[in-house]
């Protein structure tokens, strides 16, 4: 047996002994005797009679083993042309007085604070701070509009909320003063506590909202405070992903597991090790930022790399390169959507020609499926390891991928490799029944997913149970189908539920329905996921007009992208309408979905025999050309 397959067999096997020996890679204030408590089956705990804290893993324990002076962030602003470094020293005292700031404004150990925030060091030192006092973070994405933040204040109920004036985009900015001010306006629950990091470059400050906190002004006299022990069970952040019927699921991640795995995950899978330099080009409002940006790289004592821009625009397609060759990034973790934005506006790789790239030995690619044609053209030009891998929001670390520290193997276009050692990956049918090597199916994972997954959702059993557990007795449902093959890799084509996958965000089609079912001329819409060269998928919309409603098509197409806009967000994406005369439904009501998205993207499909007219789907096809 190879390294992988006895550490696959043990954690199979002996999960007992597996998973206490990965905890000794953390620190703890009292040390796990038990990895599972499974009584409470299918709410398992990891590590339950354990305490520690996950700041004090990520900072102090650095500190003080020497390696203060070890570069812990590099922050890196493409937008105004300023990077910033942390020491892990510097990054601790940050992070204990922004803590104090907290405690000193009512929050405790339990309390939830929202995190609103764009990509600047300040983010990852408020997620660390309420980490430090045993606080739960909420991170919303800055790109979020005012009702979807709302909503994620309502289900969290957070004491504060700690944002900044505002992000940066190419050319323009983002302000989100105006999106939090309505935001807790909309709220039933809103927070007591408002703090605001001021940016020049954007109009709006703490000073404009009676009663708001100015960042800088409060840390100035804060007093430091230290970590706070809480149970390895205890919450550590929410983090909310969509759900199909629109409202968001707040996935709770704990303390004890998520140290764990990352900690683990970071050598094993990644082949990072302290002091290498370690660039995840995301957003702390994914759950990729949580786990690779703050927590993965700071937990193993690596240096990570937070970067404000875009892959290109800011200035040109050699804007990654420029960051890895500027700061000697080791290993790369981006979305395909990336590199094929990059290879779009740079087909020939010109720009890869100015920078020496040689620090890098491997690019990551995760948050939706790496095509052969992406994957090959990366590997052709950049001429290393190109390592898809995959996972999701509830999982927190990859389900499956290729161990590039613990045993490389051979890398297949389209796969992201083998199950990662906990993770027990099955394939079965519409009824159960596992199915054989290469047929496609709905791929679920064996119980109990392994430490770092989701404890559950924000006070919410019933739907934890309904959305993952309950299809398929005994196993975890993903949403995604696929099939493994005969060498036991893991090819995912594509989700199996109505949640669709934006550049690596994935929104819900219903919430986007809400909005474009609201304008008055709409009797009727869908919204589906269509497959974008660009971006994996992008939203489309159907739509129905009222009897006697008169519109022009370019008009109504305005008005819906606008209104999605300012309802969901510019990350939505959504610019595509058609109008049609019907839409294509069962017997029972339900919209024929899955047909449309194999009709829009000109794929083979069958009349389902539950159809209720079959003329209706006929007419869609002529009139998509499918």
């Amino acid at each position: 047996m190879g390294r992988y397959s006895e550490a696959f067999a043990q954690a199979r096997d002996d999960r007992e002994t597996f998973w206490l020996a990965a905890a000794e890679g953390v620190d703890w204030v009292a040390p796990p005797t038990t990895a599972l408590d499974d009584s409470a089956a299918p709410f398992y705990r990891w590590f339950p009679d354990a305490t520690l804290n996950t700041s004090y893993n990520a900072l102090d324990r650095h500190v003080e083993g020497g390696h203060g002076d070890r570069t812990a962030l590099i922050w890196d602003s493409a937008m105004i042309g300023e990077t910033r470094t942390f020491s892990y020293a510097r990054l601790l005292d940050e992070v204990s007085r922004f803590a104090g700031v907290l405690s000193s404004n009512g929050v405790a150990a339990g309390d939830r604070v929202v995190i609103y925030m764009p990509m600047i060091p300040e983010a990852a030192i408020a997620m660390l701070a309420c980490a430090r006092i045993g606080a739960v973070h909420s991170v919303v994405f800055g790109g979020f509009a005012a009702p979807e933040l709302a909503s994620r204040i309502d289900d969290a109920e957070p004491v504060a909320i700690v944002t900044a004036s505002g992000g940066l985009e190419p050319g323009r900015s983002v302000p989100y003063l105006p999106m939090v001010a309505r935001a807790v306006e909309l709220a039933a629950s809103p927070p007591v506590t408002v703090v605001v990091k001021d940016r020049p470059e954007i109009t709006g400050s703490a000073a404009d909202h009676d009663g708001w906190l100015d960042w800088d002004t409060t840390m100035a006299d804060a007093r430091p405070v230290g970590p706070v022990p809480v149970a390895a069970t205890d919450p550590l952040y929410i983090l909310y992903t969509s759900g199909t019927t629109g409202k968001p699921k707040g996935v709770v991640r704990d303390n004890g597991g998520h140290a764990v795995a990352l900690t683990w995950s970071m050598s094993t899978i990644y082949g990072i090790e302290p002091g290498d330099v370690w660039w995840t080009a995301s957003d702390v409002g994914w759950v990729v930022g949580h786990s690779y940006i703050v927590y993965g790289p700071l937990l193993i004592g690596a240096t990570t790399v937070m970067y404000e821009g875009k892959p290109v625009g800011t200035p040109d397609a050699g804007a990654f390169w420029r960051v890895v060759a500027d700061h000697g990034v080791r290993a790369l973790f981006t979305a395909p959507t990336a590199i094929r934005a990059i290879r779009k506006a740079d087909p020939d790789a010109a720009e890869l020609a100015r920078y020496d790239t040689s620090s890098l030995r491997t690019l990551f690619a995760a948050g939706e499926r790496l095509d052969p044609d992406t994957f090959g053209w990366a590997t052709r030009v950049l001429g290393v390891p190109v390592v898809d891998h995959w996972w999701q929001t509830e999982t927190g670390w990859a389900i499956a991928a290729n161990l590039r520290g613990l045993e490389p193997m051979p890398l297949k276009a389209g796969s992201p490799t083998v199950p990662v050692p906990g993770y027990r990956v099955g394939v079965v049918d519409a009824e159960g029944t596992q199915l054989a090597a290469g047929e496609e199916g709905n791929i679920v994972i064996e119980l109990p997913l392994p430490p770092g997954t989701l404890a559950g959702l924000w006070h919410d059993e019933e739907r934890f149970r309904t959305s993952y557990l309950s299809a398929f007795e005994g196993y975890y449902l993903t949403g995604d189908s696929g099939y493994v093959d005969a060498d036991g890799y893991v090819f995912v084509l594509g989700r199996s539920d109505d949640v669709i996958n934006v550049a690596g965000h994935r929104l819900s089609t219903g919430s986007i329905e809400a909005v474009v079912a609201s304008h008055p001329a709409v009797a009727e819409c869908a919204v589906i996921g269509i497959h974008d060269d660009l971006k994996g998928q992008r939203p489309s919309g159907y739509v129905v007009l009222k009897a006697g409603v008169e519109i022009e098509p370019d008009t109504l197409r305005d008005e819906l992208v606008a209104m999605v806009r300012d309802e969901i967000g510019a990350v939505a994406t959504f610019r595509d309408v058609t109008v049609v005369p019907a839409l294509p439904k069962t017997r029972s009501g339900k919209i024929l979905r899955k047909t449309m998205r194999q009709i829009a993207d000109h794929q083979d499909y069958t009349v389902p025999s539950t159809i209720e007219d079959a003329d209706v789907l006929a007419d869609l096809a002529k009139q998509l050309g499918g």
